[in-house]
């Protein structure tokens, strides 16, 4: 990219602020957080989707949706998106995003944080993951020729560390659990030349997410199911979703927003703790001296304080849903009977299917995402399979 066309890109690109204070950040500043309070940033961006008879032949990736993006279809894309919705019930439908090109979602949002990565042109890239967005942005960055550095957390399967390190980035393994490998990612982030490609901090990422539902709506015919089921950590998914459905309805392309309902591990679900006790915030503490979480299966969605909390727990109330938490037994049963149906997936992915499969939310059409491959992880119990 030679430096004029880095300078045109960069003046098309919209702000970010701070959804907490309403401070400003520039499209080119190297900040990764709001300067003021430290918390994750949003973009200044309000697009009107194209109608559906206008989709016709277009590209069959998630670029498709080329009004609703920030940024121009990259030349570091590797075909992301348009992933099959399948039937499960006579109700509910499972859009298989585990075959996206690095197995799972976060090649939605990863690609984003690549692309505008490219424009800014920084000496190496940063990220932190318990293994499927690491994965993600590592792949993005290897195509795009940037260097990588992901920072992960001890216990991280061994399956998605070789992926990572696969791609060419380094691997900077970090005693302590999922908060801990955010942190040393965070005080690496300020150092000149470096882009931290957060995927909950960086709102780029939420803009990648958020075609997950555009998809949905498109195999539909033009509307969405009564009900969006997600798994919720970081809540990078669902918060893209929120804006996929606010965006199609004021757009007038849906008459009525499907409800948004997160699921969580039992072992560690501090946004349904907050969300029974009627908060608008997590509970307790909130210093990054948080306890790690509890031990689950579904490591990516394992993450006790979450930075977007505030706005997860706003969004799920927004738009009439709930929060819903599964056992690890539960995941386990959920992932064989899954794999009974042809469908081999990691133990977070299969959450969601675990959190309805039993009827919890019978006589509503519902759709539930199967974010992540099950060669990741094997079989719950049995990492060696």
């Amino acid at each position: 990219m030679t430096a004029e066309t880095r300078r045109t890109a960069l003046a098309a690109l919209p702000d970010c602020f701070c959804p907490a204070d309403g401070t400003r950040v520039p499209a080119t500043s190297p900040e990764w957080a709001c300067p003021l309070c430290r918390g994750p940033l949003d973009l200044d961006f309000s697009p009107t989707p194209a109608p559906l008879t206008s989709l016709t032949g277009r590209v069959n990736s998630l670029w498709r949706y080329a009004e609703c993006l920030p940024l121009p279809a990259p030349a570091i894309s590797l075909g992301e998106g348009r992933t099959p919705l399948v039937e499960l019930t006579g109700t509910v439908r499972a859009k298989l995003d585990f075959l996206m090109p690095t197995l799972s979602f976060k090649d939605r949002g990863a690609v984003m944080l690549a692309a505008l990565a490219g424009h800014l042109g920084p000496d190496r890239v940063i990220a932190d993951s318990s293994g499927n967005a690491g994965t993600a942005v590592a792949a993005y960055c290897a195509r795009a020729g940037l260097p990588c550095t992901v920072y992960v957390p001890a216990g991280t399967s061994p399956k998605k560390l070789a992926q990572i390190g696969a791609h060419g980035a380094r691997l900077e393994v970090v005693d302590g659990g999922r908060e801990s490998a955010a942190r040393a990612a965070r005080a690496a982030a300020d150092a000149p030349g470096t882009f931290y490609a957060s995927h909950v901090h960086n709102p780029y990422f939420l803009q990648g997410t958020k075609t997950y539902v555009h998809e949905v709506w498109e195999d539909l015919g033009g509307r969405l199911p009564d009900a969006l089921v997600v798994p919720v950590g970081n809540g990078t998914l669902l918060l893209g979703a929120a804006l996929a459905v606010r965006e199609l309805h004021a757009a007038g392309l849906i008459a009525k927003a499907p409800a948004l309902y997160a699921v969580q591990a039992a072992a560690i679900a501090p946004l349904a703790e907050a969300w029974r006790a009627g908060a608008d915030d997590l509970l307790g503490e909130t210093t990054e001296a948080a306890p790690q979480a509890a031990a689950t299966s579904a490591e990516g969605i394992a993450i006790p304080r979450p930075p977007r909390a505030r706005q997860i727990l706003s969004a799920v109330r927004e738009f009439g849903g709930g929060f819903l938490t599964v056992t690890d037994e539960q995941i386990a049963a959920a992932q064989l009977d899954l794999a009974a149906r042809g469908l081999y997936v990691e133990s977070t992915g299969v959450a969601c299917w675990a959190a309805v499969r039993d009827g919890a939310l019978d006589g509503r059409t519902v759709v539930v995402p199967l974010c992540g491959a099950g060669a990741k992880t094997g079989v719950v119990g049995n990492s060696g399979v």
